[in-house]
């Protein structure tokens, strides 16, 4: 039987898995004064330590306390793909040794001749995914487990740690002796990487809690955009939480012919249930769905596609983004062609549909979700 989570949690939580109020609860057991909570998050998610060592301001009998009571587990860098300014993707090693991937996407790449202003960083939730969609990466390899709490947290700590590294022209191998709050980098965030988000429901809303959290890393909820393949019971769940996270989906077929071949979940939840999980979120949250929608060469490139597509669109006031194919390795997919492309956005833009065409943003540096992964996985098991 395949964990739901790393095994070290069955001893010891870490510290990036609690919430304030937990945390607060923790010290006092302690006998610690409560305001050291503040202290303690403002080095995990200001100053992103990695060790009990490095907070200096507390007693060496509190982090003595502090780390039998909890881990503070960081990912390992395994590898690192992109420069500063372009889009860039990581490969992490989790504390079981499983791997994750990170993409950070500036919204001007500076290869398009414009400087980066907002940086967007995509979230893995699990090890692998259990839903099969034809086209992914992610899952090629099977389910193997949900991410806890901390570990999706310590995508956002790590990336930032390592940026601000960077640009600070440290070593990325070792931390500065001297740590100091830093510009945020990042300034949204995609739950679209590896797994399928609302599948890890508990350990995802706990993770965003935090990220948006003021005593956290503090990311805006509007900015944080959660992405589903379609999981109807999730959906509604998520449209009767108090905090206001942006909904994707993951269409990439507008009617049940074209999206039951390549996403196997549309047979349980097909396109109307969906749809009607999507009103219903829209009407609770009232904030505009975004249909993510990959271009694949003659599977739901045609033409036929962009009306049903439209009137779901319309039906919901749900923005439409457009992303072409990125290659798999052993996958038979292609991205169509930009003659294509351009087809398929103008037919949406003659119906009056708010449609953006991704252009290139990670096609040369296996951005395709999991492929990284799988490769590295390859390369270390030959």
């Amino acid at each position: 039987m395949i964990a739901d989570a790393r095994p070290d949690m069955m001893q010891q939580p870490d510290i990036k898995s609690q919430s304030l109020s937990d945390l607060q609860d923790q010290l006092s057991g302690m006998g610690e004064p409560t305001y050291r909570s503040q202290q303690i998050t403002d080095w995990l998610y200001r100053k992103h330590v990695s060790n009990w060592d490095q907070m200096t301001n507390l007693s060496q009998g509190l982090r003595e306390k502090l780390s039998k009571a909890f881990t503070c587990h960081s990912l390992e860098l395994i590898r690192h793909q992109g420069t500063t300014g372009s889009t860039q993707k990581f490969l992490w090693k989790l504390s079981d040794g499983s791997l994750i991937e990170n993409v950070l996407i500036p919204a001007n790449p500076a290869s398009y001749g414009e400087s980066s202003k907002r940086n967007t960083l995509c979230l893995s939730t699990q090890v692998g995914c259990a839903y099969g969609c034809k086209f992914c990466a992610s899952g090629l390899d099977g389910w193997k487990r949900n991410l806890t709490v901390d570990e999706i947290v310590d995508q956002v700590i790590s990336v930032h740690r390592h940026v601000s590294q960077v640009e600070r022209g440290l070593s990325t191998e070792h931390c500065s002796e001297k740590f100091e709050t830093t510009a945020r980098c990042i300034d949204n965030i995609v739950v679209m990487g590896m797994g399928e988000p609302l599948a890890n429901y508990k350990g995802l809303l706990g993770a965003l809690r935090i990220l948006n959290a003021s005593w956290g890393c503090g990311i805006g909820a509007r900015r944080i955009t959660v992405s589903t393949s379609g999981l109807v019971p999730q959906i509604r769940r998520l449209a009767e939480e108090p905090e206001q996270f942006r909904l994707a989906i993951s269409l990439h077929g507008a009617t049940d012919r074209v999206r039951s071949k390549i996403m196997p979940i549309n047979r349980k939840y097909p396109v109307s249930e969906l749809m009607d999980a999507c009103g219903y979120y829209q009407q609770r949250n009232g904030k505009m769905i975004t249909f993510e929608y990959i271009l694949i060469k003659g599977i739901n490139d045609q033409l036929d596609q962009v009306k049903p597509l439209a009137d779901w669109a319309r039906k919901l006031d749900a923005k439409v983004n457009l992303i072409p194919y990125n290659h798999v390795d052993g996958l038979p997919w292609e991205r169509p062609d930009e003659s294509v492309q351009f087809q398929f956005c103008d037919g949406l833009k003659k119906q009056r549909i708010r449609v953006t065409l991704r252009r290139e943003k990670g096609h040369d540096i296996d951005a395709a979700c999991g492929q990284l992964r799988l490769r590295t996985e390859k390369t270390l098991s030959s």
